[in-house]
């Protein structure tokens, strides 16, 4: 559960963040640092990360504080479905109080049965009208995270995700790969097959996006394949 910070404390624990951020030249470097400041802020995590894309397009780890984020966040690249993609890709924090009753992701919880993890919390690092990845806390203990710890991890998000567009920006600026159009272009066309589903269903957003990675999963194909068929009415509702 996050701690009961006072507000002025919460704006001096952010601060120190924007100025730790602001002076190293390097994004991983500032994004590892952003990292741990967030897990020392809620008791009982016991690692701490963020999911961002890298020039390739391609979803990686950075700035993670113990190995058992590589080894959860892993998991959900190869699952493609998770707490963190959920909350990058729906733009809204993802709260788990305990993994043992939770009933979204199915693979990813399957998945990581193995692995010290029972409570999660993630915010999405979202810069203007982009989302740039998701910061996300682990913790070993169920009922850790509830939505005062989803809103300080807010707190450290929003401020983050602007300093990480301006070093990114800063250290490539005419970086755009065909590997990152892509990625944004597949993006752009999830989002608007979510809007369909949630039209055509009556769903909100995040029950949309499971609903597409369920189809993906089901036909064995990309999210971007099955995000063009629903979008060309191609793909039956119930599939």
């Amino acid at each position: 559960m996050a701690q009961q910070l006072p507000l002025d404390e919460l704006s001096t624990l952010v601060a120190r963040i924007q100025g730790l951020l602001l002076t190293e030249e390097k994004a991983t470097t500032a994004v590892r640092l952003l990292a741990q400041a967030a897990k020392e802020s809620v008791a009982g995590t016991i690692g701490a990360g963020v999911s961002l894309m890298d020039a390739r397009g391609r979803r990686t780890s950075s700035g993670y504080t113990d190995r058992i984020v590589s080894k959860a966040d892993a998991i959900q690249y190869e699952c493609g479905e998770g707490p963190c993609l959920t909350a990058w890709a729906a733009e809204e924090p993802m709260l788990v109080s305990d993994l043992a009753r939770e009933q979204r992701w199915p693979e990813w919880r399957k998945a990581v049965r193995g692995l010290p993890i029972t409570s999660v919390v993630s915010a999405p690092l979202i810069a203007g009208r982009e989302s740039l990845g998701a910061l996300k806390l682990y913790a070993a203990a169920p009922g850790v995270y509830d939505e005062s710890s989803a809103a300080l991890l807010q707190l450290f998000a929003a401020p983050a995700a602007t300093l990480l567009a301006h070093i990114q920006a800063s250290e490539a600026p005419h970086r755009m790969t065909e590997g990152l159009q892509a990625s944004l272009y597949t993006r752009d066309l999830v989002n608007r097959a979510c809007g369909a589903l949630m039209e055509r269903l009556g769903l909100t957003h995040e029950a949309a996006l499971q609903q597409l990675m369920k189809f993906a999963r089901n036909e064995n194909t990309a999210l971007q394949h099955v995000s063009e068929r629903v979008l060309a009415g191609t793909l039956p509702p119930g599939a």
